[in-house]
C-alpha cells in the first residue's frame, strides 16, 4: 500500500492569497471601468472567489483538527488563513456597498486606491508562495516590506481624500457614501499588511 500524501497546509495557504489578488485585480477592473453593466459581472465574479475560498479555509481548518504533526503550530496556520479570507471578506464586501450605497460612478483618484489594493494583494501572495522557504529566503523579508509600504501609501492616500471629501464636496448624503467606500479600501490594506505582519513574526518564532 502506498504512504498516504501529506496534505500541504503551505499549499494551501498559497491558493488563498492567489483568490485575495486574483479578487484585487477584478476589484480593480470594476473600479477602473465602472458601469452597470460591468459591475454585475465582475462583482459575481469576486462572490464566487469568496466561496471558493471560505471552502478552503473550512477544509484547512477540518485537516488542522485531525493532524498529528503540522510545519509550524496549528494556531499559527490558522491565523494566517483566517486574515487571508478577511482580506477577500474586504474586498467582496466593498462590490456591496458599491451596490447598497448606489454609486453611479467613481470619484477622482478612487482608482489609485484600488491600484494600492492591487499591489499589497500581489505582495502578499508573493510573501506567502516565499513562506515555505522562510528558513533560508533571501527575499521574503523584503516582500513584507514591499507590503508595509504599500500601506503607509495607503494612509497618505485616504488622510489626502478624506480631507478633499470633506472639504470640497457639499452633498452630505454623498460624504457619508465615500467616507465608508474610503474606510472600506483602507480596511482591505490594513489587513494586507496584518497578514506579511503574521508571516514576519512566524518567521522570527520558527528560526
Amino acid at each position: 500500500m502506498g504512504r498516504k500524501k501529506q496534505y500541504d497546509y503551505f499549499k494551501k495557504m498559497e491558493q488563498l492569497a492567489e483568490n485575495v489578488h486574483i479578487a484585487a485585480e477584478v476589484l480593480e477592473e470594476i473600479v477602473e471601468n465602472y458601469s452597470s453593466n460591468n459591475f454585475v459581472e465582475k462583482a459575481d465574479k469576486i462572490h464566487e472567489i469568496e466561496k471558493n475560498s471560505d471552502y478552503i479555509v473550512e477544509e484547512l481548518t477540518n485537516k488542522l483538527y485531525d493532524a498529528f504533526i503540522t510545519p509550524i503550530e496549528r494556531e499559527d496556520i490558522l491565523m494566517i488563513s483566517e486574515r487571508l479570507d478577511d482580506i477577500l471578506d474586504g474586498i467582496n464586501a466593498m462590490t456591496y456597498l458599491f451596490e447598497n450605497l448606489v454609486i453611479t460612478e467613481m470619484r477622482e483618484e478612487t482608482d489609485k486606491f484600488a491600484t494600492l489594493v492591487t499591489k499589497a494583494a500581489k505582495g502578499v501572495y508573493e510573501a506567502m508562495k516565499e513562506f515555505p522557504k522562510f528558513k533560508n529566503s533571501k527575499t521574503l523579508k523584503d516582500l513584507i516590506s514591499d507590503v508595509n509600504n504599500v500601506e503607509s501609501q495607503g494612509d497618505r492616500l485616504y488622510s489626502r481624500l478624506k480631507k478633499q471629501l470633506f472639504s470640497q464636496e457639499q452633498d452630505i448624503l454623498e460624504i457619508v457614501k465615500w467616507k465608508e467606500i474610503y474606510d472600506g479600501f483602507e480596511l482591505i490594506i490594513n489587513y494586507n499588511e496584518d497578514a506579511v505582519d503574521l508571516i514576519d513574526g512566524m518567521t522570527i518564532k520558527n528560526t
